[in-house]
Order: structure tokens, then C-alpha cells, then sequence
């Protein structure tokens, strides 16, 4: 899951809303751990001012599914690019196809404050 630029860890549901949010792009996407359901994960999309969330689980014998809106048939992919290829169309079970994938910017530490000379 690290090797994909859009996913963001562990951040929260608030931290989401506002990254999402600050996009203010119908199908603005990432991915995130799940606060709740260790292990899994969450894809959030913003649709019309909110945003929406699928939890994403890997199951045995390394096959992904997520959650769906009820009665739209489960499918089992067999890694999380595939899955998301799926996800960029219309009518497959969630709010608003992914569109927009939201990159994880990874923030360097600052770099060390410079040393006062003292003299001797």
C-alpha cells in the first residue's frame, strides 16, 4: 500500500475531510488505514461537499474487495491498482467514480537551526 501515491497512512477522518475538502474536486480520492477495522483500510472520495468512505480489506490468498453501496455484487481483485482501475468508472457501487487521486506529500523535517558562535 506505501508505493501508492495516494495513500496517506494513518490519518483521521477529520484530517481526510479536510485534505479532500481543500480539493474541492468532485472524485478528489486517497487512501487511508482504517481508525476502526485494523488491518483495512479506507478509500474516501469527495462527492457534492462530502465525502464518502469504502473500507478496503485484503483477504485470504492476497485478493482486495471493498465496500460497496448493498446489493451491488462483490468482486475480489487481485492488487489494489486493479481495484481502483475498476473504481474510475461509473456505476460500480459508490458515490462518484475515483477521479482524482490526492497525492501524500511526505514532509521533511526542518532542517536544524544554525549554531550560535560563542566566543571564547
Amino acid at each position: 500500500m506505501e508505493n501508492l501515491e495516494m495513500y496517506h497512512g494513518a490519518i483521521s477522518k477529520e484530517q481526510t475531510e479536510r485534505i479532500l475538502g481543500a480539493t474541492s474536486q468532485n472524485g478528489s480520492f486517497l487512501i487511508r488505514d482504517s481508525e476502526t477495522v485494523p488491518g483495512s483500510y479506507c478509500i474516501c472520495v469527495l462527492f457534492d461537499h462530502c465525502v464518502f468512505t469504502y473500507r478496503l480489506y485484503q483477504l485470504e490468498g492476497n485478493v482486495w474487495k471493498t465496500e460497496t453501496a448493498p446489493g451491488v455484487k462483490v468482486r475480489l481483485f487481485r492488487n489494489v491498482q486493479n481495484l481502483l482501475a475498476m473504481y474510475k468508472n461509473p456505476d460500480q457501487g459508490i458515490a462518484i467514480p475515483l477521479r482524482f487521486p490526492v497525492k501524500h506529500v511526505q514532509r521533511s523535517k526542518p532542517p536544524p537551526l544554525p549554531r550560535k558562535h560563542i566566543p571564547r
